[in-house]
């Protein structure tokens, strides 16, 4: 329940509120998502654990959830205005599902038969896709100094 009253206040901050939603560049936001929805539909259809309707709508959202963030690299990286707020906001979405790797991992070793291949792929996926952001978030961090990506 925290986790979907968290992403509804977020979108409804992004949708609505003022001074968030005038920074919203419309111009420099052009990824075209479907290139994302689209492969990730068809690997859930492919590869799944058994064929069913909710499978496939479980797989399809662990694949989506692994890429989904790109857009947003993608607008930081045109932009090259990161603000404090979205700077620290991705920083903290990447660790959050970097900390899911070290639950993989206690779980394995401490739970027999413990195996979720997909999601591990998936997971692993989606940190290395935060790796470069990390980089350059902790190196501005470290030198005290605003938050920009190379072009």
């Amino acid at each position: 329940m925290i986790f979907l009253a968290s992403t509804f206040t977020i979108i409804y901050w992004m949708r609505f509120h003022k001074v968030i939603r005038v920074t919203y560049d419309r111009e420099q936001d052009t990824f075209r998502y479907q290139f994302l929805v689209l492969p990730c539909l068809v690997l859930a259809m492919v590869l799944n654990s058994e064929f069913t309707v909710m499978e496939v709508l479980w797989t399809f959202s662990i694949y989506l959830e692994a890429v989904a963030i790109l857009p947003q690299l993608v607008l930081l990286q045109r932009t090259n205005n990161i603000d404090n707020l979205t700077g620290n906001y991705v920083f903290l979405l990447g660790s959050y599902r970097a900390l899911y790797i070290l639950n993989w991992i206690y779980r394995f070793m401490t739970e027999p038969n413990y195996r979720q291949y997909l999601v591990w792929i998936s997971g692993i996926v989606q940190t290395v896709v935060y790796i470069d952001f990390f980089y350059y978030y902790i190196k501005s961090w470290r030198n005290n100094e605003k938050l920009s990506l190379p072009a």
